[in-house]
């Protein structure tokens, strides 16, 4: 069975996923405004409370994947308090200045996570070489990569994502996101992936008014 996972930020985005028939959720806040940042261990719990596996991302700040120590400290604490919070996996990734993976780093990560999933995000598309990096992935004791094959679009990196998928073999989980639709689902699957992942939001209006001290007026994302 090829999963469903559904990017959401919110305990109502995880009710939507979990009524959808969604196998997990991977929780993070400011998706369309950053890309995603860590959700705090209150949300983690809440969201847990609803019922499917949640999976948290961990990235402290906008930007690139590159880390300096303090930076992986704060990883490593963000990560331990999403699983004591109750998170069933983290979505991490890390990177060294020219592109490669940052291996001490990962391992750092896989490490504090205790055993629950580990998810590697979509650094790992800035990476040059994907099928040698989900081969040192897997050593590292990551579950998973999520990728859009290095493309705009899973759609269109669905030939590099069946590289990778080929690369794998069944040591690491191969899950297709970005821009991801329903039409493109059956093609994936045909590339052989394990998982599908999708934000699945729109925008609606907020509430109430906005003000000068940080409210704003452009709507709530919402799954």
């Amino acid at each position: 069975m090829v999963a469903v996972e559904v990017a959401v930020q919110d305990v109502a985005g995880a009710r939507v996923a979990l009524e959808s028939g969604a196998d997990r959720v991977e929780l993070c806040v400011a998706l369309g405004l950053s890309g995603g940042l860590t959700p705090t261990p209150a949300r983690v719990r809440q969201v847990a409370d609803v019922g499917l596996p949640v999976h948290a991302l961990v990235r402290p700040r906008p930007g690139g994947f590159v880390h300096d120590a303090d930076e992986v400290a704060l990883l490593v604490a963000e990560v331990r308090g999403c699983v004591d919070a109750g998170a069933a996996g983290v979505v991490v990734g890390a990177l060294t200045a020219s592109g490669e993976l940052d291996e001490p780093s990962v391992a750092a990560l896989v490490d504090a996570a205790g055993g629950v999933e580990v998810t590697f995000h979509r650094a790992f598309d800035v990476v040059a070489d994907r099928a040698d990096a989900i081969e040192r992935l897997g050593a590292l004791g990551v579950t998973r990569v999520l990728t859009s094959g290095g493309a705009p679009t899973a759609a269109e990196g669905a030939a590099e994502i069946a590289r990778v998928v080929r690369r794998a073999a069944g040591r690491v989980q191969v899950m297709a996101g970005g821009g991801l639709r329903p039409e493109h689902v059956r093609a994936l699957v045909a590339a052989g992936v394990d998982a599908v992942h999708l934000s699945a939001r729109r925008v609606v209006p907020d509430r109430g008014p906005a003000g000068p001290g940080g409210g704003r007026d452009a709507g709530l994302e919402v799954t």
